[in-house]
């Protein structure tokens, strides 16, 4: 979806894989005299296609894209143009998920199930240089703790824990003893304050370290 271009319109590409979703933030972004659609793509490596053509102003981006997730959008974009300005616009709220989102390199952070005016605030303020997360989100990422952060490993054994995995099986697939792994375990719910494996998936899955 794509305007008339003006030279003080600020330039939007989205990058969102739901095409009712892409069409309704387009729309509603279209909408605005200030701002112009100049791309949208399905996909992060579309995106990563189109950014160089279309030069945007603005990138807003979901997390939960195929294949290649929206962090890793973030950082490609970034390696692009160090410059270059992000929104993220996605269902995940997870202290962990903005955490990682900003730490990428997104200036924005925003819920797809807050009023609409609050993306098109935040497309505004992050145009003009400034970062935003707005206030309900904002306290998740104060009480984010960086200690409490899992080694890649330790995600790899959470991952397989969700998907119902005793010790052995998970140790055998990583190839290391049983008695690593339970060492991994118990990192873990120490790390989550959790009491035991299922309440370490459940507060993962709230805070962001994964996703169904």
């Amino acid at each position: 979806m794509t305007g008339m271009i003006q030279t003080d319109q600020i330039r939007v590409l989205i990058v969102e894989d739901h095409p009712l979703m892409r069409l309704g933030v387009a729309s509603m972004i279209g909408s605005q005299q200030d701002m112009v659609v100049v791309a949208e793509s399905g996909s992060g490596e579309q995106a990563l296609e189109l950014y160089p053509v279309q030069h945007p102003d603005v990138v807003v981006v979901d997390l939960g894209l195929p294949k290649m997730g929206g962090v890793a959008v973030i950082r490609a974009l970034r390696l692009l143009n160090s410059e270059v300005k992000i929104v993220v616009l996605t269902t995940y709220e997870g202290d962990e998920d903005i955490y990682q989102a900003l730490a990428a390199g997104a200036h924005a952070y925003v819920i797809k199930g807050l009023p609409p005016n609050v993306l098109i605030d935040a497309i505004r303020r992050v145009r003009r240089g400034a970062d935003y997360v707005p206030p309900a989100l904002k306290h998740k990422l104060d009480a984010h703790n960086a200690s409490e952060k899992l080694s890649a490993q330790e995600l790899r054994v959470l991952k397989m824990i969700s998907e119902g995995r005793g010790n052995r099986d998970i140790g055998d697939e990583l190839g290391v003893t049983e008695a690593t792994i339970k060492y991994h375990v118990s990192e873990i719910l120490a790390r989550l304050g959790a009491n035991d494996r299922t309440e370490a998936v459940v507060i993962a899955l709230r805070r962001g370290f994964l996703h169904l």
